[in-house]
């Protein structure tokens, strides 16, 4: 992975939110209702890349539990649901909030939709984008509280038909055995999450003096 970051690139970022881009989100619901814990279920996977479900579900714990919210951890979540009869991230997402509000307790879930996911390559270059949609639902009364989208996709062309040549094969290679795509989904979850006036509201465990 090392050497895919030490090829010169491209980094480009694009995001997109729901509604117009240069509106503030309207948080009503969200203050109504603040969360204290979220369950992130498996996100489904809309990509023609089959790990793009778990590639990108273990990139979410870490943000969000970093802007105050008590996650519930997706290795235990994904394996409970498994053993009682839900293999799948569509079967997950169909499980009633008064099921999870029962037998889980969380305040609320978030539902991901992975759009794009995966490497690209062409004769001399290759790109990798990660694209997903995010809803967190209210549990009690199935209220949206919000709702994001971000985009992140990096190319290895240089301009250097030689060097991009050498670049495509080798990042080829390396795609073949590790999945590129998941190095890109923390910075899809930043973007989403954390965007001012857009992304989530800091939770109650955030410390108050961070805030800004």
């Amino acid at each position: 992975m090392k050497t895919r970051f030490l090829i010169p690139g491209l980094l480009a970022i694009a995001m997109g939110f729901t509604g117009c881009a240069t509106k503030p989100y309207d948080y009503a619901n969200f203050r109504a209702h603040p969360p204290r814990s979220i369950l992130v279920l498996p996100p489904l996977n809309e990509s023609t890349d089959t790990r793009g479900t778990y590639g990108y579900y273990s990139t979410v714990t870490r943000p969000l539990a970093e802007m105050g919210y008590y996650v519930y951890p997706v290795v235990v979540v994904d394996q409970y649901m498994k053993e009682n009869g839900l293999p799948t991230a569509g079967e997950m997402h169909q499980i009633p909030l008064d099921k999870i509000r029962d037998i889980i307790g969380a305040d609320a879930v978030l539902y991901i939709t992975v759009k794009q996911y995966g490497s690209k390559y062409q004769v001399v270059t290759s790109t990798t984008i990660v694209t997903a949609e995010g809803k967190l639902v209210d549990v009690k009364t199935g209220i949206t509280l919000w709702e994001g989208s971000a985009s992140v996709q990096q190319s290895s062309s240089s301009g250097n038909i030689i060097a991009d040549l050498v670049a495509a094969a080798v990042d080829q290679a390396i795609n073949s055995s590790t999945d590129q795509a998941h190095y890109l989904a923390p910075q899809v979850n930043v973007q989403m999450f954390t965007t001012k006036n857009h992304g989530l509201l800091y939770g109650p465990h955030f410390p108050k003096e961070k805030e800004q």
